[in-house]
């Protein structure tokens, strides 16, 4: 679950880690409020949106005179802001912070990922803040300087100045460095992150070292530990149909194809959308329906395939483990009577109560295309996506 920048400052400074002032605001009568309020001479408003790249696509406005704040809360509620994260389509503005303005000397960037290869977070550090650090791994790997977290003891002090020596921070600088690469590490691992950045980490002039941005990601998988990170959720940055999903308990992400998915277990949807494009297709979605799939999810599950117009078939692949066959049967077949199926559908079953399932199907008088196996279901959906193009 992704947050806004101030409520990621608001986690990191429960930590203990040093933002800048700054307040919310939804209208141009409270940002001026609270330009006011801060007494800066310099105020910097920046839209909130779950997407980097909001400076460039002029979502960050640097302020100096309330008249700016003025102009710059206007221009910026309500705009649809497209970066390199949002897409063509973008995202629309409902909230900005206004930030008291900081007398930057440097950037550097902090931040902290899953690595896949020690199964452990990692956190990284480099110099060159305020760019985007794929862009800084792709061109200069070596830029960028990295210590592997404990899970349980989190950073080590040694591994903070190690961090600070290496990017090259001053020496009246590297034991409060450490303190706050210490506090951010042990956040990440109290709240369930999956990312947690800082960029930038600037250096004041005045020798203080403030958190200028920041973005962290929770893990979905355990929300049920932080109620009140959940609070946090602003479904107005989510996808409409993956947030329909996930309220039904269904594992959804939307693509570009028009071949319907629904499948149970992660595993078999990705080998699936696999021999999907294998046979010259394209997958519409990545759909999970779980392995305690009921009548109830799978008829929800149609309904949210079916809401993309894209969709020109769809290919039922269950393998029946701890979900049964004829439960999934059942389901297609109350959805079907729920919901008009304007496209073919392809059904291939394996597994638990398979027969029992197969009978419920044919006899259940609908239109379905039975397939033996994944490859025959791969080459029928193909077939029949072509055909029934909406």
């Amino acid at each position: 679950m992704k947050i806004h920048e101030y409520q990621a400052k608001g986690v990191l400074a429960r930590y203990g880690v040093s933002v800048p002032e700054g307040r919310v605001a939804e209208t141009v009568e409270e940002a001026v409020t609270h330009a006011e309020a801060l007494g800066g001479d310099v105020s910097v408003v920046k839209a909130q949106i779950h997407a980097g790249g909001r400076g460039k696509g002029g979502g960050v406005k640097v302020c100096k005179s309330i008249d700016e704040v003025r102009d710059a809360a206007k221009a910026i509620i309500g705009m649809n802001l497209v970066t390199h994260q949002t897409g063509p389509a973008g995202q629309k503005v409902r909230t900005i912070y206004v930030e008291k303005g900081s007398d930057i000397e440097r950037e550097i960037y902090l931040g902290i990922v899953i690595d896949r290869q020690s199964e452990r977070p990692v956190m990284m550090a480099s110099a060159e803040g305020g760019m985007d650090i794929e862009e800084i791994a792709e061109n200069r790997p070596e830029a960028i300087h990295t210590e592997t977290l404990d899970p349980v003891a989190g950073l080590a002090p040694f591994q903070g100045r190690r961090l600070a020596t290496r990017i090259g921070l001053p020496n009246e600088n590297i034991a409060a460095f450490a303190k706050m690469a210490s506090s951010v590490a042990r956040m990440f691992l109290d709240e369930d992150c999956s990312m947690a950045e800082i960029n930038p980490l600037v250096r004041t002039k005045q020798g203080d070292l403030l958190a200028l941005d920041a973005k962290i990601e929770f893990d979905d998988n355990a929300m049920f530990r932080h109620a009140n990170n959940l609070e946090l959720r602003d479904e107005h940055e989510e996808d409409a149909m993956e947030l329909r999903a996930s309220k039904a308990e269904l594992s959804y992400i939307s693509m570009d194809g028009n071949i319907g998915c629904m499948v149970n277990g992660a595993g078999l949807a990705m080998a699936t959308m696999d021999i999907i494009k294998l046979q010259g297709g394209e997958p519409a979605n990545f759909l999970d329906v779980g392995g305690g799939a009921t009548k109830e999810r799978v008829s929800e599950a149609f309904r949210i395939i079916l809401s993309d117009d894209k969709v020109a078939a769809i290919l039922v692949n269950i393998f029946g483990g701890i979900v049964r066959c004829d439960l999934i049967a059942e389901g297609v077949i109350a959805a079907a009577q729920d919901v008009a199926i304007p496209v073919p559908v392809v059904v291939r079953l394996e597994g638990n109560r398979v027969a029992e399932g197969k009978k419920l199907l044919k006899e259940s008088g609908l239109n379905l295309i039975s397939a033996d196996d994944l490859r025959d279901a791969a080459e029928k959906v193909v077939v029949a996506a072509k055909e029934g193009v909406r």
